[in-house]
């Protein structure tokens, strides 16, 4: 595109938090799609690596670490200077989105994160039940947040590829399926329309499908974590315990499998690591595989969104999870990691644009169970394209600075929201906005399911009635 859109204007002062491989990634979206004062953008991380794509553009940052006892003192500042309606984009981790999120309400800040985050220590605090250090218990404090405060200023937790984009994914194809299958669709708005939608249609699951096929020029070198995004924040949700949103279709809780004693109970966790529990899913690109059930909040937020209640009680609700296949030195990192009993390399290194060979990011939604069998629904993003239309990032990097772009153009249009999940907010404008950072969106179905083609070499609990069952899902 020779001219890029301009979506608004942002009046305040801007504080990005943090730097890294998505933060640089978004600053030139931002740059491109919003006028604002360059004078009043700040930036904040611990590390300085990149600091001369600020300096040569005459962006301020400060090197330092956002903490528990600094963050008010940093931030509040920075914020209310000058005039104007802030904008605040947390693309940090180990920074509690909370406590960010109450700060941003207090000074009346507009705000997007991609993950709720907790403070430091939070993922490997033992005086926590691995249930209160779940994404699911993270979720339930930006909620609990949501019904304190109120109305306010805009705050869209969660809002990245995925969790994210794949949210605005899933409406767009329930509407394709409900069509193809010869369902009245009519116009779904709220909530119960979706779930009442997804029940009709015959939805009984959806995986976050993925799978990442970017090579790099030189292999990964034995004891380096190498991946196409952030390290820290793989193994992070890697070594979190598996979780999925748990269906009403499903009819055989897994053995390892906990409820939730507090909150909806949309969802279960397991007790072992998501990098260490693999499943079955389909992607158009390599079809039928194997990704790991590494925990995300789509899983549970789509989960709770689509649930249909009747007279209190709970009458449909899919199940979802995350199937992530990542790139080979990824893969490789991770089965290293495992063997040193889930220990992480020393070192880690996040591959850019120049080191990367050819590939895609084959992120979408498959919907699974009704008529038609199975729907991928998403973006085949190369490294190719992502070279050709934005700087500073990696194809898998890109799918997510643009849902960023999509959350904060929606919130400077709908700026006294509150606190909302990407479920809540117009897939249909997200998705304008974002659209063209996506390289091809391709609808695809497919015959497969976790029992197709399956050779039983060795006895197995399999539920031959019906395919979709999560004990079929999950690789033993």
């Amino acid at each position: 595109m020779s001219q890029w859109p301009v979506h608004g204007v942002i009046t305040g002062p801007i504080v990005l938090i943090g730097f890294g491989s998505i933060g640089r990634g978004v600053l030139p979206l931002i740059e491109r799609h919003f006028k604002f004062d360059k004078s009043r953008f700040t930036v904040i991380d611990p590390e300085d690596k990149d600091r001369h794509l600020l300096d040569e553009r005459g962006i301020a940052f400060i090197k330092e670490a956002v903490r528990p006892d600094n963050f008010v003192d940093l931030l509040k500042p920075l914020l209310t200077k000058g005039g104007g309606q802030p904008f605040i984009v947390n693309l940090s981790v180990d920074v509690s989105s909370t406590a960010i999120m109450r700060l941003a309400h207090e000074v009346g800040a507009l705000y997007v994160d991609t993950v709720a985050e907790p403070w430091v220590g939070f993922y490997t605090d033992t005086r926590l039940t691995l249930s209160e250090r779940s994404n699911y218990a993270l979720r339930e404090g930006v909620l609990d947040l949501r019904r304190a405060l109120g109305k306010g200023p805009t705050a869209i937790s969660c809002c990245g590829a995925n969790p994210g984009m794949v949210s605005w994914f899933v409406k767009r194809a329930l509407l394709n399926v409900a069509v193809d299958c010869g369902i009245d669709a009519g116009s779904p708005v709220t909530r119960e329309d979706w779930a009442r939608l997804a029940q009709k249609t015959g939805i009984k699951g959806i995986h976050i499908a993925e799978r990442d096929t970017q090579r790099a020029k030189s292999p990964k070198p034995m004891g380096v974590f190498v991946n196409t995004w952030s390290v820290e924040g793989f193994i992070s949700e890697g070594l979190q315990p598996a979780e999925l949103g748990w269906g009403t279709h499903e009819k055989h809780l897994p053995p390892e499998g906990k409820r939730h004693p507090f909150g909806p109970d949309c969802a279960i966790y397991l007790m072992r690591p998501g990098a260490g529990t693999r499943v079955r899913s389909w992607t158009p690109t390599a079809q039928a595989q194997h990704g790991w059930l590494i925990t995300h909040n789509e899983a549970i937020s789509i989960a709770d969104y689509l649930t249909l209640r009747e007279a209190g009680e709970v009458v449909y609700r899919p199940t979802c999870h995350y199937a992530y296949r990542p790139a080979d030195d990824a893969v490789l990192s991770l089965d290293e990691m495992a063997g040193a009993q889930w220990q992480a390399q020393a070192r880690s290194h996040i591959l850019d644009e120049n080191e990367i060979v050819d590939g895609i990011d084959e992120l979408g939604v498959l919907l699974y169970g009704h008529a038609r069998n199975a729907y991928w629904y998403g973006s085949q993003l190369s490294i190719e394209e992502t070279r050709r239309i934005a700087p500073y990032q990696n194809a898998t990097g890109l799918q997510v600075t643009s849902a960023v772009l999509a959350g904060m153009v929606w919130a400077l249009e709908n700026p006294e929201a509150g606190i909302v999940e990407a479920d809540e907010v117009d897939f249909r404008r997200c998705l304008e906005v974002q659209s063209p950072y996506l390289g091809p969106i391709i609808g695809k179905y497919t015959d497969w399911t976790p029992l197709k083609d399956r050779a039983i070499l060795f006895p197995e609990d399999i539920d031959a009635e019906d395919p979709w069952q999560f004990k079929n899902v999950i690789v033993r």
